[in-house]
């Protein structure tokens, strides 16, 4: 019994093998290489950089009221001092404010910008694999640039130019 057993696992293992085509892509290469996604990923940069050099301005501007204090506390009144202290304080909080708003995960407008501007590149690959897969006759298509784990993939089997070229053509 376990041997007839065995024999149908084997048998169909080997039916549905035969029967499936499959093959990969590097969606990591084609991310790099599609112009959408190179345009979208060059707006997400400005993006930050833009962020970045405002929080760093904020900064410098903490860090020249801390130096302005440190230089002048000597010649300030108890008030005057517990006065700029408090400024220094709401300063760092309002540096901290901005750093949570724009660059915190996953909320923050930096994550949220970036979701915004790759969804439809995503979905533009996405549709390009589908395609190639279908006019290829492909049943499964993984992705050789995930966490999907292919240990062995043969050239032959890999559309990533194909959807590449289904990018461009699809422009």
């Amino acid at each position: 019994m376990k041997k007839a057993l065995l024999l149908f696992f084997f048998v169909s293992l080997v039916t549905f093998a035969q029967t499936q085509k499959v093959g990969y892509v590097n969606t990591q290469t084609i991310m790099e290489q599609y112009s959408g996604a190179i345009a979208a990923q060059a707006k997400i940069d400005n993006i930050v950089s833009a962020l970045t050099k405002e929080r760093d301005q904020l900064t410098q501007g903490l860090q020249t009221a801390y130096d302005n204090y440190q230089k002048q506390q000597g010649t300030m009144t108890e008030e005057k001092k517990a006065q700029v202290q408090q400024e220094l304080v709401k300063k760092q909080q309002e540096i901290q404010q901005f750093e949570q708003v724009k660059f915190a995960q996953p909320n923050g407008e930096i994550y949220v910008k970036n979701e915004e501007i790759m969804v439809p590149v995503r979905n533009n690959v996405k549709a390009a694999i589908d395609a190639v897969a279908k006019d290829m006759g492909y049943n499964f298509i993984f992705d050789k640039s995930s966490d999907v784990l292919l240990l062995y993939a043969d050239d032959s089997f890999d559309i990533t130019l194909e959807v590449l070229l289904k990018l461009k053509k699809s422009k």
